[in-house]
């Protein structure tokens, strides 16, 4: 017998290039382009490096605090972690252990069944429709819907559900899922967790937050990276019940009670306080995003109407891998991915009016040659 037998093998996840030479226009990972609030550089500035050698604070409350006081929220019901990647990791770990499988989009965030194969959580991926949009109907009273990847009618209504989760807006077709719907589903599985990520929800969406209070099941999962400029500092929250919360926080801590560092915590709370300046340079990006979209039907793009800071884009005329090789070639990356469905779209980040005036004129002569 060979010790690999006993090794718990997974594909990892593919983040987004991060490539080390200068001077790219850089649109592959939807990052922010703006720096973070100005009270984060001051503060960090200021720092006494002799603090990091004792442990940070493990309740994270300069940071929960921060977090519960902007959104008006009971402490209790605030989680935070190292990104959402964490916080929904710890999600899925907590919550989803049933036998039953978990459900989510066929084209949606990849690390999603990176983490039930990783933890070995039984999934099903619901397709999204042919315009992208999540058929909220499949993930409401299973028993009743079409088969799903093979399964017969009769074994959806003893198969049921252990758990959903939904990225809204999605990821990366850009779509939101209207609130309503959104209730629709929480409604409609109050037996089973309901995790909705909101990555990207600063950028036109409409929040669930409001509903945690109405449903103990719901799990809402928020970032830094996106629009409050702090994917290096790795930032994620969630906000659910008071219970939910507790589980959550019980499995953190029998896992690694020092997940967040000192620096990390003192500097995510001011930048959560800047309301002004997240309003300002968020609105820059929707500002930036609408005027691209523009450009971009101009040259013939096609795309769903993005609430996000990502534009998911396919041009009729020139292959997605083609459009893909000659940005590269130009300095520019953005994000494309094999999948049959996919193959053909680009994700292309917002960037600064500079950079995406750079883009434009680039696909510009790419699609005229």
């Amino acid at each position: 017998m060979s010790w690999e037998e006993n090794v718990r093998k997974v594909v990892p996840y593919t983040p987004g290039e991060q490539p080390k030479i200068k001077n790219i226009i850089k649109l592959n990972t939807n990052e922010n382009p703006y720096p973070p609030a100005p009270a984060v550089e001051m503060r960090l500035k200021e720092m006494d490096v002799s603090d990091f050698r004792k442990y940070p604070d493990p309740t994270c409350s300069v940071l929960v605090d921060a977090i519960a006081d902007y959104y008006n929220v009971d402490k209790k019901k605030v989680f935070v972690g190292v990104g959402s990647d964490d916080v929904l990791a710890m999600a899925f770990l907590t919550f989803f252990n049933s036998d039953k499988p978990i459900l989510f989009p066929d084209i949606t965030y990849s690390f999603y069944d990176v983490w039930a194969e990783l933890f070995r959580i039984p999934y099903k991926q619901i397709p999204l429709k042919d315009d992208f949009s999540i058929n909220v109907d499949e993930y409401c009273n299973l028993a009743n819907t079409d088969a799903i990847d093979g399964l017969s009618v009769a074994e959806d209504s003893i198969l049921k559900c252990g758990g959903i989760v939904i990225a809204n807006p999605n990821a990366p077709t850009g779509l939101e899922l209207g609130l309503n719907a959104i209730e629709k589903i929480i409604a409609s599985n109050p037996d089973v967790v309901v995790i909705v990520d909101e990555a990207y929800i600063d950028f036109g969406g409409t929040s669930a937050l409001p509903l945690i209070d109405k449903y103990d099941n719901l799990l809402v999962v928020q970032t830094f990276s996106k629009s409050r400029s702090m994917a290096g500092m790795r930032i994620g929250y969630a906000f659910g019940s008071e219970k939910l919360i507790k589980y959550l926080s019980d499995a953190k801590f029998s896992f690694n009670s020092y997940t967040m560092n000192m620096p990390t915590l003192e500097l995510g709370a001011l930048a959560v306080a800047d309301k002004t300046y997240f309003d300002e340079t968020r609105n820059k990006i929707i500002a930036t995003r609408e005027r691209t979209k523009a450009s971009l039907k101009e040259l013939g793009f096609e795309f769903a109407d993005s609430k996000t800071n990502f534009i998911f884009a396919k041009h009729p005329g020139k292959s997605g891998k083609e459009i893909f090789d000659e940005l590269r070639q130009r300095d520019i990356i953005v994000r494309r991915w094999d999948a049959e469905r996919i193959k053909e779209y680009l994700r292309i980040s917002i960037g600064t009016d500079y950079e995406m005036d750079k883009l434009i004129a680039a696909l510009k002569n790419i699609i005229e040659k």
